[in-house]
């Protein structure tokens, strides 16, 4: 059985914004349950096997030897809890003494309440798309209003065990109007409020962004001969 590290399939060494307050790493797993037509990961969520992997050492050695100037690791996607195994990444990250922040669609409720029962994500980011009725647009086709209701109200219900623990946004694509938003809303636990992004049209020629503002990236390692890869030549030399 293959590794969880061996899904990694980009690495962000620093990122300013997908984590509030916070200085951090990001993380990208390969592989999605959804396919989301403005989604701007569709390599990296769709076709991981075309996207080199990066080694769990390269990563570990850069997080370790810049521990004191990054607050947490954000680990995303793809959709990174259907990893198997995925606890090992984290415990990983974990075994460094750093904070993990986890990006989620919230379609694998059981992974999440595991996850948060074992303490290993101090933050889950959960992706509300919309009103239940719009996920089979939202999400291409993959999932039904039903199991959309059913996925995250149990996410839902974690939240409030846990209010700390959980974050809700919504991406404002254009299918959604102000009454969308407003529904999807009223979804939320009370206490809790949803974090609105602006839309990015996807630039399908390159589509390794930024998870939290959806804003093209350009520092998202793939591969160990990238330029400032911790194993490339160029960071060799430093």
């Amino acid at each position: 059985m293959n590794s969880a590290w061996s899904y990694v399939r980009g690495f962000e060494r620093v990122s300013l914004c997908d984590w509030p307050g916070c200085n951090t790493s990001v993380i990208f797993m390969g592989g999605c349950n959804m396919r989301c037509p403005t989604c701007h990961n569709y390599t990296i969520a769709w076709q991981p096997e075309q996207v080199p992997a990066i080694s769990r050492q390269s990563i570990l050695t850069y997080l370790k030897n810049r521990a004191k100037w990054i607050d947490g690791v954000v680990v995303t996607g793809g959709e990174a809890t259907l990893v198997p195994q995925l606890e090992t990444v984290l415990h990983d990250i974990k075994a460094l003494g750093m904070r993990i922040k986890l990006d989620t669609n919230g379609m694998r409720p059981d992974v999440v309440e595991s996850l948060l029962q074992q303490q290993l994500v101090d933050l889950f980011a959960v992706d509300v798309k919309g009103p239940w009725e719009l996920y089979p647009r939202l999400t291409g086709g993959t999932h039904s209003p039903e199991e959309a209701r059913t996925g995250l109200s149990r996410i839902f219900a974690l939240a409030q065990t846990a209010p700390e623990a959980f974050l809700f946004r919504l991406t404002q694509v254009p299918v959604l109007t102000p009454d969308h938003i407003d529904t999807a809303r009223q979804y939320l636990p009370q206490g809790f409020t949803l974090k609105l992004q602006d839309y990015v049209a996807p630039r399908r020629s390159h589509a390794e962004t930024d998870s939290e503002t959806r804003r093209m990236s350009g520092d998202v390692v793939t591969g160990p001969h990238s330029a400032g890869h911790t194993e490339s030549a160029q960071s060799q030399r430093h």
